[in-house]
Parts: structure tokens; C-alpha cells; sequence
């Protein structure tokens, strides 16, 4: 008995160590220590993570991917105890419904046997389908995992661990979920499809039961995790971010990537899963399926159907590369801001867009710096905007409090100038704006703009691109749209399109590519 017990100490202290000290004992051990280490190893996989497990069972023929390493992630925080909850967004076919609603069930019931795991799909079959993998696999494993189900108590459906508390129950999205509570509840994709997320009727009835059946069937501590693609600006992962995104964990994982900050450090336009699903893959699905579903569906970027000025086609065909960009001639260069106001409660940003004029006659926007900025941080943003861009002139609208917005960039240059960072470039003329007339009036001629082909964005500003073309005239202008609008005119008006060196005395336009 003294030797069992110091075996098992031995092998206890065997799987705190550092898996290359493990490789080192393993390599000196004796054939029959090699075999039990083995187990050992097994064993830790199994613990590890759903991944890890999968590929235990599978004989490693599961697939594993950077992104499912996330999930894998997610899972191994909540088993340890966190109440979470997490939203996780990605194209088909990465993996996402066996990682989260198969393995990852079969692996958090082996960890915590007393608790009970909630899935619900879009559809009663389809949650039911991955219930049966869950059973199925326990059962075909039992002895492996140390869980078996309970005599009984076997249904696809709704199932319970030997011997302890915990189990399964899956449902369609707008089902009952009866029974105990849950501790975890994962929701893999609501919605079937895009006609069922541009329903407002569905949209409404996925929100009703998200309330009224899911989120009441939750233990006090319970975590939820949402997993899905994203269909509409308005399908429960996009209601939840407006209502309430503080209470989020929100891993957004386009098929390309968008950002710099992205989750997996990708750099721009690197593709999710390269080894399955490349650059050029992903071209000709794009061609294949559309601008609306490429945004939506691949790039978690729901784009709206469009309004009555702006159509997707004249900013999407018209888009310029960095590469095409830097044979362009720029003669002007303004930067707009227009002020957080107006009758709208949704009037909660200062929108702050930059844009140029080529010596051809060709518009450019150039960055949208648009944000919620304080009073004092909105003039410092646009100054220093204009500093990086080498800006002649700052269009400010004087609606609103535009006036206290034009104070705001005097002071920011001012400041800025006093700490040495305006490098001796003089401060841009300050153009006011009154926005009397409708804003029909003046966005019809920059659309217009657009529709011959003369406006090109140097990247691709979803948020502002969304509102230009899902305004309708009658609605209250975003500050985004105003604000490029504002940028474009200056640039495009007769009067304005004149300026050039000799304008200006202190020849700030000069030597500009």
C-alpha cells in the first residue's frame, strides 16, 4: 500500500510539470513507467480541453484551428467556475457547431457530472441531432471518460449522468425547455437562414423566447454562450450588443480580417482558417454569393437592404487599393466634423470623416475617426486627423453646437501646437457649416457623385457605408454620413475647387502629391 501511495504521488506530481520535463522523464522511463505515463497523458488530454478530447477519441483525426481554440477557451473557464457570458461570431463551415454543441458538451459533463448542460438550435431536429452525438458519445466512451447515462434516461433529447445530477436537454429555438435549470446554456445559431432573420415577426419571437424560456431556466451562476453567424443588424446577437453589449464577451471572427485588433492577431485580409478555407476561396465565394451575404454571413458585418440615395454597388465597385492609392495626385484634403446633437436621442457620436480631392476631379475618403467623444476629446481628434493627413481645411457644422464644436478644434491646435506636435504645420482654415437646407438637398449631389463613379473609400468603412446606404430621406441623418457629406462638398464646390497654392499665403498646399 506505501508503494501505491507513492506511485500515486509520483504521478500526481508527474502531471503538474512542464510538458517538456514530462517528454524528458518519459524518454528515460522503463517500458512498463513509459506505459503508464501514457495513461497519464491520456488522461490530462481528456481534462484538457473539448479539442483535446476530440482528438483523444477521434485518434486525432478531429480537426483543430486557432479559432476553435477560442471555444475550446470559453469552455475551459466556465468548467472552472466563471459565469459568463460570451458571444462568438464566424462563417460556415468553420467548425464552430461540432466544437460548441458536441464536443464541448461531451467534454464540460465529464468535467462537472452535477450539472446540467442547455442547447438550443434553430430547429428542434438539428438540436436534437447534436443531443445525439453528446449521447452516443458518452455511451461508445463510457469507460474512457469516467461517465456513463443514466438507465432510463437515454432520449436524444433530454438525457441524465449516472449517478449524478447533471445531463442534457436540447431544444429548437421557440421550444420549451422544461425540467431543472442549467448551469450552461449554449444557443448555436437561432435563426436558419436570412429569410427567417429579415422577418421582424421572427426576430421578435427568437427575442420573446431568448426572455421569457431561455434565460429563466438559468441557475444564478449559470453561463451562456451564443454561436453564430450573423444574418441581420437586428438578430439577437445584434439586439443583445444595442441592449445590452456592457454584459458581453464578444469574439467577432470574420472569414477575412477586418481590423488590426483582431482576436487571432491576424493582419488584415488574413483568412480565418487558410488550411481549409483560403484568400481565394474565399474570392470566389464572395463572387459566388453576393456583397449582402458576403458581409453578413462571412464577415459578421450585416449590411441592410439598401435606401433610396445610396446603392452598395456604387461604393463597392469604385473602392480603391492602398496599392492604386499611391499613384494618386492630391490637391486638397479636408477633415468634417460634425458635433453629437441634434432631435434624435440616437445623435450620440461626433462624426469625424476625412476626405480628398486628386488633381483629375476624383473624390477620396480617406479615415472615419467617428466616435463618442467628449466635447473636449472630438477637437483633438479631429486636429490630430488633420495632422496626419496633411489637412487644409476643417469643415465644422454650426448646428447644434457647432459653435462650441468650432472653440473645440481652436483649442485642441492650439494645445497641440503648445506640446510641439503640429510640427510647424500651420491650422487648417476652419470652414463653418449651417445645414439649413434638407438633407436630401445636400446629399443628392454627393450621391450623385458617387453614382458616376467619382468617389472612391480607401478602405472599407462598414459603419459609415451602412448608414449612407440604408438612409432614407425623411430620417434623421447619422453624423458619419453628414460628416462625409460635409467633407465631399467643400471638396466639390465650384468655389472651393479653385483653391490652390496662391489661396494661400503661407502656401500650405504646396508640394501636396
Amino acid at each position: 500500500m506505501a508503494t501505491t501511495d507513492l506511485e500515486r504521488a509520483a504521478l500526481d506530481e508527474y502531471r503538474r510539470l512542464p510538458v517538456a520535463e514530462r517528454r524528458r522523464i518519459a524518454r528515460r522511463a522503463t517500458p512498463d513507467l513509459r506505459l503508464r505515463l501514457a495513461h497519464v497523458e491520456r488522461s490530462m488530454a481528456l481534462d484538457r480541453s473539448p479539442g483535446a478530447l476530440a482528438s483523444v477519441l477521434t485518434g486525432g483525426r478531429e480537426m483543430q484551428a486557432p479559432h476553435l481554440d477560442i471555444i475550446d477557451r470559453i469552455y475551459q473557464r466556465i468548467a472552472a467556475g466563471e459565469r459568463l457570458r460570451v458571444m462568438v461570431t464566424m462563417p460556415p463551415r468553420a467548425g464552430k457547431s461540432r466544437r460548441t454543441s458536441r464536443w464541448g458538451p461531451v467534454w464540460y459533463l465529464r468535467r462537472q457530472p452535477d450539472h446540467r448542460f442547455m442547447l438550443a438550435s434553430y430547429a428542434a431536429h438539428l438540436a436534437d441531432d447534436h443531443g445525439r452525438f453528446v449521447r452516443n458519445t458518452i455511451t461508445e466512451h463510457a469507460p474512457t471518460l469516467g461517465i456513463d447515462l443514466r438507465y432510463g434516461s437515454q432520449a436524444a433529447n433530454r438525457f441524465d449522468i449516472d449517478g449524478h445530477e447533471g445531463g442534457m436537454v436540447t431544444a429548437g429555438v421557440g421550444g420549451a425547455l422544461t425540467g431543472r435549470g442549467a448551469h450552461v446554456a449554449a444557443v448555436d445559431d437561432p435563426f436558419k437562414g436570412s429569410e427567417d432573420a429579415g422577418s421582424p415577426t421572427q426576430r421578435d419571437r427568437v427575442w420573446d423566447w431568448w426572455q421569457s424560456v431561455l434565460l429563466t431556466r438559468l441557475e444564478p451562476q449559470g453561463s451562456v454562450l451564443l454561436v453564430n453567424t450573423r444574418w441581420d443588424d437586428d438578430d439577437l446577437s445584434g439586439r443583445l450588443l444595442k441592449e445590452e453589449p456592457e454584459d458581453w464577451i464578444v469574439i467577432d471572427l470574420p472569414a477575412l480580417a477586418l481590423s488590426d485588433n483582431d482576436p487571432l492577431g491576424r493582419q488584415i485580409g488574413e483568412a480565418l482558417w487558410p488550411e481549409r478555407f483560403n484568400t481565394d476561396d474565399y474570392a470566389r465565394i464572395r463572387k459566388s454569393v453576393g456583397e449582402r451575404v458576403w458581409w453578413s454571413l462571412y464577415q459578421q458585418q450585416p449590411r441592410p437592404l439598401e435606401g433610396g440615395v445610396w446603392q452598395w454597388a456604387w461604393i463597392t465597385g469604385n473602392r480603391v487599393s492602398p496599392v492604386a492609392f499611391r499613384a494618386v495626385d492630391l490637391a486638397r484634403v479636408v477633415v468634417a466634423l460634425d458635433p453629437a446633437g441634434g432631435e434624435s436621442s440616437s445623435h450620440d457620436e461626433s462624426g469625424i470623416v476625412a476626405a480628398g480631392r486628386s488633381t483629375d476631379g476624383h473624390y477620396y475618403v480617406l479615415a472615419d475617426r467617428t466616435g463618442k467623444h467628449s466635447a473636449e476629446n472630438r477637437g483633438r481628434e479631429t486636429c490630430l486627423l488633420a495632422l496626419e493627413l496633411g489637412a487644409d481645411a476643417i469643415v465644422v457644422e454650426t448646428n447644434y453646437g457647432g459653435d462650441m464644436a468650432r472653440q473645440n478644434v481652436i483649442q485642441a491646435w492650439a494645445e497641440l501646437e503648445r506640446l510641439g506636435q503640429t510640427k510647424g504645420m500651420p491650422m487648417p482654415r476652419i470652414v463653418d457649416v449651417t445645414a439649413k437646407k434638407g438633407k436630401r438637398l445636400r446629399a443628392e449631389p454627393i450621391a450623385q457623385l458617387y453614382e458616376t463613379g467619382q468617389v472612391h473609400h480607401c478602405a472599407e468603412f462598414q459603419q459609415l457605408e451602412t448608414q449612407m446606404v440604408t438612409w432614407i430621406p425623411g430620417m434623421d441623418s447619422p453624423d458619419r454620413m453628414d460628416a462625409a457629406v460635409h467633407a465631399l462638398t467643400e471638396l466639390a464646390d465650384p468655389a472651393a475647387a479653385n483653391v490652390g497654392t496662391g489661396s494661400y499665403q503661407d502656401q500650405r498646399l504646396a508640394g501636396r502629391r
